[in-house]
């Protein structure tokens, strides 16, 4: 397939060298310049990932300042191993940086993690499945999430630990008629801290997976960031000429994640109505001790790219029967037109019936509901089966087990929605995409299929060791990583400098401490 970069020339290999080594100079230069200063130059080579200036996960202005409230993504698909079971997966906290401690990642302890399943397309949920977290402390006399090495999720070492409660509410016209409690008490996997806080972290995520007295399995806890794109498209659509494109911007970061698995014949209506429309939301206990909506996401982009910003906060706060007020973002779509005025690629006309009937209504004859009212849902047929051979594009590649039938961890949504953006279904035929087409990471084939989290200690090992060494003693390698340069280069002579600096402030500091103690003890 042609990548959307291939619209317009990329740089060469040496031009890209260059490109990397110049932005390698410079986080060694600050990093340096900071040591010299008095901050440790340790770690100058772990910086990776950067700061993204801007997400498709922070697609509106309020969520944006609240990422444990912030729903990043939600897949649902049918299970490969258990075609019998949909899975759901849905995330929060964008851009978790693995080593950011001391406090790391947990879900709110006062929010509402729900799970909404519309099964006879009214718009309307007729089961929610919610999630409510507790969190725990063991020591508060300490600033550490972990004492020492965690072997178990019930580890005295576990500082800070998590539960929570599961709660299906069955509803009718969007009231409450029965709650049945799924879960108690569930643990939470914990942030994956790093090889020497816990050294067998699938140990720790294996145990965390619980299922409930009714059948249903579910996870809670960290993973890897399944979605993969080259986020730099909110830079004027690549910088309007393509010389910097296919960097997976998420590669790297977690997301703390909820995962379950859950019978076909639960949630959807019959067998002969299999489609069910899915979404997430999280709700805010307020001042008054009441609770208020914040976030609400069910097929991928809506609110980043198709709402816009005067209506973003609105649509988080809103539900998917009172969708006809954002029917005109659909409608007049704005991407395709600056797509048009920056590569010159002529948008579809309007009004695009072709995006309400694939994203609001379903593909009709696939997942598209009989009396369907159109919303933003992820609607899933639970009644076909998994491709055991998925092809990333879904339905546009004749895979009608993939999006935007549900949504599976390997679609390339980003690839997929474009080509419909910009005409696929109305006969504007294109191979656009992002250049980016899987994920950093392998998922796994078993629930709750999410890939593990990257690690705090994925840095490059400390020059002359290997892995598993104990390089404590060892200072100066520690602060040259394998793959430094030469000594005489800048880079080097920058981390040297500031490790000299380092050591001679601590000599300076025992030097007089010394002293100090021996003043102690003198008559006078």
């Amino acid at each position: 397939m042609t990548a959307f970069s291939s619209l317009s020339g990329r740089e060469g290999p040496t031009q890209q060298r260059s490109a990397r080594a110049a932005r390698r100079g410079l986080a060694t230069l600050v990093c340096g310049a900071l040591a010299a200063g008095g901050i440790a130059a340790a770690g100058v080579a772990t910086l990776e990932p950067g700061v993204a200036s801007a997400s498709s996960h922070r697609e509106a202005p309020l969520i944006s300042g609240t990422p444990q409230y912030d729903n990043t993504d939600v897949y649902a698909f049918v299970s490969p191993d258990k075609p019998d079971t949909t899975t759901i997966v849905a995330n929060w906290i964008p851009f978790e940086e693995p080593a950011g401690g001391p406090n790391f990642y947990t879900f709110a302890d006062d929010a509402q993690y729900d799970l909404h399943v519309d099964n006879d397309g009214d718009a309307q949920s007729e089961l929610v499945f919610r999630y409510t977290f507790s969190t725990h402390r063991k020591n508060g006399d300490t600033f550490l999430y972990n004492t020492g090495p965690v072997t178990s999720l019930d580890d005295p070492d576990l500082n800070i630990t998590q539960t929570y409660d599961i709660e299906l509410i069955r509803l009718h016209h969007r009231k409450p008629v029965s709650r049945t409690k799924l879960a108690d008490d569930v643990p939470v996997a914990p942030s994956n801290v790093g090889k020497a806080s816990m050294p067998d972290y699938g140990m720790l995520r294996r145990h965390a997976v619980h299922t409930t007295a009714g059948g249903a399995s579910t996870f809670a806890g960290q993973a890897d960031d399944p979605f993969f794109l080259d986020l730099r498209v909110f830079d004027l659509l690549y910088g309007g000429n393509l010389s910097e494109v296919g960097r997976d911007t998420l590669a790297g970061y977690n997301v703390n994640t909820i995962a379950l698995q859950v019978p076909n014949d639960l949630i959807r209506e019959s067998e002969h109505q299999p489609v069910v429309g899915i979404w997430s939301t999280t709700q805010r206990r307020n001042a008054r001790g009441g609770w208020t909506q914040v976030s609400r996401l069910g097929n991928p982009l809506v609110n980043e790219v198709v709402n816009p910003q005067k209506d973003k906060d609105k649509f988080n706060a809103s539900t998917p029967y009172d969708d006809a007020q954002f029917l005109k973002n659909v409608t007049q779509p704005e991407l395709p037109k600056l797509i048009e005025g920056i590569y010159k690629i002529k948008a579809p006309a309007e009004p695009r019936n072709d995006l309400v009937d694939v994203f609001l209504k379903g593909v009709e004859g696939l997942n598209q509901p009989p009396h369907v009212r159109p919303a933003e849902e992820l609607r899933l047929n639970t009644s076909v089966k998994p491709n055991p051979h998925p092809k990333r594009l879904g339905v546009l590649d004749g895979d009608n087990a993939g999006f935007p039938n549900g949504r599976r961890l390997g679609d390339d949504v980003i690839d997929a929605a474009l080509q419909v953006v910009e005409g696929e279904l109305v006969g504007s035929k294109n191979d656009l995409g992002d250049a980016v087409d899987e994920n950093d990471k392998k998922f796994e084939t078993h629930f709750p299929y999410v890939a593990e989290p990257t690690s705090g200690s994925r840095g490059p090992l400390a020059k002359g060791t290997t892995s598993g060494a104990d390089v404590r003693s060892q200072l100066g390698d520690a602060l040259r990583p394998a793959g430094a340069q030469a000594a005489g280069s800048g880079n080097t002579v920058l981390i040297a400098a500031s490790a000299a600096s380092g050591a001679a402030a601590v000599l300076l500091l025992g030097t007089g401490l010394a002293w100090w103690r021996r003043r102690l003890h003198r008559p006078y």
